[in-house]
C-alpha cells in the first residue's frame, strides 16, 4: 500500500489539470504576446486563470500577477517593495517561523543595508502581536507573516496583525505567504487588511513552478525581473502559459466544495491525533483543534531520529518530511521547533505529516498501525 502524507512539500495533479496543461503545450501553445490567432488563444487562457484567481481572493484581475511559484512571489513582494519605498524607510519586520522564501529574502535585505526584526511566536507558533507592536516604527514600511505554518500546521492573527500595522500606520504595508492557506480557507486580501498575498500552483493539486501574487493597485512596487513588460512590466518574461492555465484549473477545483473538504481532512486529523497519542514518549507540536490548520500535523518520537523513521515508513509506503521540503536537502535543526520552544529531545526526532483531499481513513489507519510497530522496534535499537 502507497500513502503519501507529504502534501505540504507538493501534491498530485488533480486529472483536469493534466488535461488542460498537456492541451496547451501540445495543442494551444501560442506565445500570448503574439498579435496572431494561436496567440490570442494563448492570451486567452491567462486572462481566465486570472480571473478565476481574483474572484476566489475577491480582488480585481489587474492585481493578479504570475510568477514561478511562492518563492518567487515572496522575493517581489519583499525586495521590490523594499526597493521602491526606501525613501519612506528601511525597516522591514517578519516573524522569526516563516518558510527559507521569506527568512533567507530578509536575510539579503539585513545585507543590503535594510534593518529587519524578526518577531518572536508563542508555544503554538503564533505571531506575538505585543511584539508587533513594539516593532513597528516610522522606519517601518513592510511587515511579511505568513498565513499557515508549514511546519506545525499554526494559523496567524492575520486580520489583527493588520488592525496592528494600519492603526500605528495605513501607509505600512502587509504581505502574507498565504502557500500553505490558500486552498484551506477563504481569504479575502480587501477584508482582512492584506496588501500583498503569495501562492503556489504545486500545493493546490496545480502543476510545479507556477505561482502568483496579488499586489493591491496602491501599492508602490519595482519588478526585480527584467525582460519583455509582461504584465505591466511587474513580471517581465514570456507567460507560463500552460502552468498558469493549470493553475487556474486547480484553483477552480480546490475552492469547489471547499468546505466539505476540509472537514473531511479536519477529520481524518483528529483520527491520527488520537492514535498517536497512543504511542508513549510523542509530542504534538503546536494546536491540533480547529484553530490549526486542517492539514498538517507536527509530531516528535522521543528516541528515534527523524531521518531513520522517515526512512523505515518510506520502506512501508509511506511517505511525509522531516520538515519544510525546501531546507531538506541541508538537514539542520528546525528554527520553527526552536521558534516555539520545543524540547531538546524532539528537535532531530519530529516528523511531519500532511494530508489532501486524497487521503482516505484507510490510508490513516495503515499509518498509524505502521507507526505502532516501527517506533518501539527503533527505540530498542537506537538504545543498543
Amino acid at each position: 500500500m502507497e500513502v503519501y502524507l507529504d502534501n505540504s512539500a507538493t501534491t498530485k495533479c488533480y486529472d483536469s489539470v493534466r488535461d488542460i496543461v498537456g492541451k496547451v503545450m501540445c495543442e494551444d501553445y501560442g506565445n500570448p504576446s503574439s498579435m496572431h490567432r494561436k496567440g490570442v488563444v494563448a492570451e486567452k487562457y491567462v486572462k481566465e486563470a486570472r480571473s478565476v484567481l481574483a474572484k476566489s481572493l475577491k480582488v480585481q484581475d489587474k492585481e493578479i500577477f504570475f510568477t514561478s511559484g511562492g518563492t518567487e512571489s515572496d522575493n517581489l513582494a519583499i525586495r521590490g517593495v523594499a526597493r521602491a519605498n526606501k525613501r519612506a524607510g528601511k525597516h522591514l519586520i517578519t516573524t522569526s517561523i516563516e518558510h527559507p522564501a521569506v527568512l533567507n529574502t530578509m536575510q539579503y535585505m539585513e545585507e543590503q543595508g535594510y534593518r529587519v526584526t524578526f518577531l518572536p511566536v508563542d508555544q503554538y507558533g503564533r505571531v506575538r502581536l505585543d511584539a508587533l507592536r513594539d516593532a513597528l516604527c516610522e522606519d517601518t514600511v513592510l511587515v511579511s507573516i505568513m498565513y499557515v505554518n508549514n511546519e506545525v500546521g499554526a494559523v496567524q492573527p492575520i486580520q489583527e496583525a493588520a488592525r496592528v500595522i494600519k492603526n500605528y500606520n495605513k501607509n505600512i504595508l502587509f504581505h502574507v505567504d498565504a502557500v500553505q492557506g490558500y486552498g484551506k480557507y477563504r481569504i479575502f486580501p480587501k477584508r482582512e487588511g492584506i496588501d500583498m498575498l503569495s501562492l503556489s500552483g504545486h500545493k493546490i493539486h496545480g502543476p510545479k513552478g507556477i505561482g502568483a501574487l496579488y499586489i493591491d493597485e496602491r501599492v508602490k512596487i519595482k519588478p526585480i525581473v527584467f525582460g519583455g513588460e509582461q504584465q505591466h512590466n511587474i513580471r517581465s518574461g514570456t507567460e507560463n502559459v500552460p502552468g498558469i492555465a493549470g493553475l487556474g484549473m486547480a484553483a477552480k477545483e480546490i475552492y469547489t466544495g471547499l468546505e466539505e473538504k476540509v472537514a473531511v481532512m479536519r477529520k481524518l486529523k483528529g483520527k491520527f491525533v488520537e492514535g498517536i497519542k497512543r504511542i508513549p514518549y510523542t509530542a504534538i507540536h503546536g494546536l491540533y483543534d480547529d484553530t490549526s490548520a486542517p492539514h498538517i500535523i507536527s509530531v516528535g518520537f522521543m528516541g528515534v531520529r527523524s531521518e531513520v523513521l522517515l526512512h523505515a515508513l518510506e520502506d512501508q509506503g509511506i511517505y511525509v518530511s522531516s520538515g519544510s521540503a525546501c531546507a531538506s536537502n541541508h538537514p539542520q535543526i528546525s528554527g520553527v521547533l526552536k521558534g516555539i520552544g520545543t524540547r531538546r529531545e524532539f528537535l532531530d526526532a519530529t516528523l511531519r505529516f500532511s494530508m489532501s483531499e486524497f487521503t482516505t481513513e484507510e490510508e490513516i489507519d495503515y499509518t498509524l498501525k505502521t507507526l505502532y510497530n516501527l517506533v518501539p522496534m527503533l527505540r530498542r535499537y537506537s538504545r543498543r
